[in-house]
């Protein structure tokens, strides 16, 4: 009996010849708005985002379809993913319709008729109703910030109410139509359609007549309401859709330390981007990925304490100015020049932290800090233009090869009184284990001496054989690349290599996250690949080792919470590492609410240890401070020299204003150094 379940495709259904008719514009349409999209992409300059398939399908897998990173928000992140599982599931309903009647392949009866186009699609009709409510609800009665557009801002391709709209409207006409037929044909089969049959008891008080002459009526009205969802789609936010599993699969496989491209000098001819089109044609797919969701906002810190920076607005007003040229392509299938030139101001530009938070926390892989500092070496390199502190740095860096201005010591001064070796004082190379990278914090500051220091001891207490270039070694260029100077980047970046070279040795150990991801990642596109790590890793293989050995007396249980620098982090991978040292010295770890991978930054990357936050707002520095007084502790743990210094000035202000306060800033490196007979 159940072998023979089914249901009338097109109960009274006429002319359905309009149906396929209506389907030719429809496509039309559609492949007009995604062709004219694509030609804007390919104005973009060369990228291979093609390569290693198997890698970007998985992610496609796990971020695409299984909707990873947007389940990381519970309620409209959840509602989002129930909103596309359930419309991929009433979109798949749909074909076997047409397989069905079209093709003549009888699959829509029997139990999979029961359960997966009555049950189950009921069950996802139902979902989606129920998702869109909720989505609804959070942007215009509960007024999710993030999903509120920016004050001025143009945030959406299309006003936000149409496209819920419409889907919420396409599910309520399916389930009419359902009840429709449930109401005057008594179906037997209708206790398997839940939301049917209980909508169906609307229509029980109609005539049979008066409902065999409504339902082509609604029938139609489903077909063109779907028809023109369709082909609405390319010109809508809704094409994100189509876009956002492809810029999935086409987001770069490789670590945040090789997102920046290098500049090939003598063939460019524009420095950094000043049109649309010196972006990448991935940049310019980014900008019709974005789904306006907000997350890169909520975990901006320059967005987050008030300054001109909205990584989502940045990304929309980039896209409302690629539109335009396609505007002016449909006008005179051609564009001026001036139709491409990026508008975009400075003071949100030198906002950027480049922490990488919004990057890591986009659902669609959109990537900012590329745009970000490409529009920034546009500003130094063609307009010299930037911030006074910025420009400060630079002068300092193509004067002495560090950014400090004023400083006199020298790059040897913080190890007076250390037996530090020298490379070039003739050493053994052969057995020398690890080239100690001081880098221009721990040369210049002085509290951040007091930090190179405690760690060579910590290496000397351990019999680690380790030498320093002294006054070879020169500043990587990581703040001159940050802050949009490439060609002065270069220059330093290639003499750092050569330096290097030189010389014979294992490992390079660097106490400074900047200066490691420079040695380990970006110079690898310069020629330079070398061994290296950070001082939180040697130390904890130190301890694991068994090579350096600490006083028990010295490792009382203090409260301590660990601040994560966005360079080890977020961009190295490394969160354990100081976490074990903590523990193995005796701390008690108290993680702030925002740790690991989604820790707030510390206000100094970017550039920023040089550049001034902008008057009137909260610094970024005092509300990480303040969220890592708040755990409690008594010792507020960083392994970055640039963290250190922001994290102090945070914690003494606040003790400015708070007697209560006592906790101290302490390296990773302090607290072993403490701890060694």
């Amino acid at each position: 009996m159940v072998d023979i379940a089914t249901r009338p495709v097109w109960w009274h259904v006429d002319h359905v010849w309009a149906m396929y008719v209506l389907l030719i514009p429809t496509l039309a349409v559609f492949g007009w708005g995604v062709y004219r999209r694509v030609r804007l992409w390919r104005l973009g300059q060369p990228a291979v985002r093609w390569d290693q398939p198997g890698r970007r399908l998985r992610r496609v897998i796990r971020h695409g379809i299984g909707q990873a990173r947007t389940l990381g928000e519970p309620i409209v992140g959840g509602g989002h993913a129930l909103l596309f599982w359930t419309m991929g599931l009433l979109f798949a309903g749909s074909l076997i319709v047409a397989i069905h009647q079209d093709l003549g392949i009888r699959v829509m009866q029997g139990w999979f008729y029961l359960v997966y186009q009555s049950l189950i699609l009921d069950l996802a009709g139902a979902t989606a109703i129920g998702a869109l409510s909720v989505l609804l609800f959070a942007r215009y009665i509960r007024r999710v910030r993030r999903l509120q557009p920016a004050p001025g801002g143009n945030c959406f391709a299309s006003p936000p109410w149409i496209l819920p709209s419409l889907l919420l409207l396409l599910c309520l006409q399916g389930f009419a139509l359902e009840a429709l037929r449930i109401a005057a044909t008594d179906d037997p089969w209708a206790g398997w359609s839940p939301g049917g049959l209980a909508m169906s008891s609307l229509f029980r008080g109609m005539s049979p007549d008066t409902i065999v002459d409504a339902y082509p009526f609604v029938w139609w009205f489903h077909l063109l309401t779907t028809y023109a969802t369709t082909a609405y789609l390319p010109f809508s936010s809704l094409f994100h859709v189509v876009t956002a599993s492809l810029n999935v699969y086409c987001a770069s496989l490789e670590p945040p330390s090789g997102e920046l491209r290098p500049i090939d000098f003598e063939a460019t001819e524009r420095l950094g981007v000043g049109e649309l089109r010196d972006f990448t044609w991935k940049d310019l797919l980014d900008l019709d990925a974005c789904t306006a969701c907000g997350r890169c906002d909520a975990v901006c810190p320059a967005y987050q304490t008030g300054k001109p920076l909205s990584p989502r607005e940045l990304i929309l007003d980039l896209r409302d100015q690629m539109s335009v040229i396609s505007v002016a392509l449909s006008n005179r299938g051609r564009h001026d020049a001036s139709d491409g030139m990026v508008r975009i101001g400075g003071e949100t530009l030198w906002a950027c932290t480049t922490c990488h938070a919004c990057v890591d926390a986009c659902p669609v892989f959109v990537e900012h800090i590329p745009k970000v500092v490409g529009l920034r070496r546009h500003l130094v390199m063609e307009e010299s233009s930037a911030p006074d502190g910025a420009l400060d740095a630079l002068r300092a860096l193509e004067a002495r090869a560090h950014p400090y201005r004023g400083a006199t010591v020298g790059r040897r001064e913080w190890a007076s009184g250390l037996e530090v070796p020298l490379l070039c004082d003739g050493a053994d190379m052969g057995e020398t284990e690890y080239l100690l990278w001081v880098g221009c914090a721990a040369a210049f500051d002085r509290r951040v001496q007091k930090v190179a220091r405690a760690f060579a001891q910590v290496l000397i207490a351990a019999g680690v054989r380790f030498a320093i270039l002294g006054d070879e070694e020169t500043c990587t260029g990581d703040p001159a690349r940050r802050i949009g100077h490439e060609f002065l980047y270069d220059s330093l970046a290639r003499q750092s290599i050569e330096t290097l070279r030189r010389y014979r040795f294992k490992t390079i150990v660097t106490i400074c996250p900047h200066c490691l991801n420079q040695l380990a990642g970006e110079y690898s596109r310069l020629g330079g690949t070398f061994s290296v790590v950070h001082h939180s890793q040697l130390i904890r293989q130190l301890l694991d080792d068994g090579r350096l050995k600490l006083d028990p007396a010295a490792t009382a249980r203090v409260r301590a919470t660990y601040h994560d620098p966005c360079y080890l982090g977020r961009y190295q991978g490394e969160y354990d590492a100081p976490r074990a040292i903590i523990a193995t010295v005796g701390g008690r770890l108290i993680d702030m609410p925002r740790s690991r991978s989604r820790a707030f930054c510390c206000g100094a990357g970017g550039g920023h240890a040089w550049i001034e936050e902008m008057p009137g707002t909260p610094r970024i520095n005092h509300v990480r401070a303040r969220e890592a007084l708040a755990t409690g502790a008594k010792v507020v743990c960083t392994a970055c020299p640039f963290c250190l210094q922001m994290m102090e000035d945070g914690v003494k202000t606040s003790a400015g204003s708070d007697e209560s306060v006592d906790a101290v800033v302490k390296d990773i490196a302090e607290l072993v150094a403490e701890a060694i007979p």
